[in-house]
């Protein structure tokens, strides 16, 4: 049986057109600031520059990918070794002084690039959760699963933009409905492009403004 999309074609061919110009774009303008950042993260803290992480990608049916996501790190090295996969929480303790401004400004991110180049990613889309933290939140959210079906994962989305940081399995369950309408808006090219458009300029205005959590 042929598998059922509710994405446009011409949603799907422009949508990855636009992930490989964004990005392309992207890291030529951030490339120089990768060593600054680098630099500075060795300073501020011991640990690897980079901290990657497995994370569940694009979904249909009888099929889920898997991949690691790479961010420059913002907390000390082995935050979860003790705890295993948690949220993160204002002035949580494990954030790096460093790592406070990267998370504000979105700059941890950057790397994510490359996710989105090689097409794990989208710039524009749900955000990819951990394996471990799927489970979970499936048991306890109806339709989470289903926010990425057929949707590949974003570096920035909707939800994201107008919710923040997730700190608490409530902060997700409001996210969902965010997830599912930009699922939708993908029914069509026109309402797809206003949507991704209206969610990159609200994220460059957070990464000049600061305003990240």
């Amino acid at each position: 049986m042929k598998d059922v999309t509710y994405v446009h074609p011409v949603t799907a061919i422009g949508k990855r057109a636009m992930d490989m110009t964004v990005a392309i774009i992207g890291l030529a303008l951030t490339l120089p600031l990768f060593p600054l950042i680098a630099i500075a993260i060795k300073m501020d803290s011991p640990g690897p520059v980079f901290y990657r992480q497995m994370r569940i990608g694009y979904q249909r049916d009888n099929y889920i990918s898997l991949f690691q996501m790479i961010k420059f790190r913002s907390m000390c090295a082995n935050a979860e070794a003790k705890s295993g996969p948690v949220w993160a929480q204002k002035n949580d303790p494990r954030i790096t002084k460093l790592g406070h401004f990267l998370r504000k400004t979105r700059l941890d991110e950057l790397p994510q690039l490359w996710n989105v180049l090689v097409g794990d990613m989208s710039i524009v889309g749900p955000r990819p959760e951990r394996p471990g933290m799927c489970n979970r939140l499936e048991s306890n959210i109806p339709f989470y699963t289903e926010r990425t079906y057929d949707v590949v994962p974003g570096l920035t989305g909707l939800a994201q933009v107008s919710l923040g940081y997730d700190e608490s399995i409530d902060d997700v369950r409001n996210k969902v409905a965010y997830d599912h309408a930009y699922a939708l808006a993908l029914s069509s090219p026109l309402d797809w492009l206003k949507m991704d458009t209206f969610v990159m300029l609200k994220t460059f205005s957070v990464m000049v403004l600061g305003k990240g959590q």
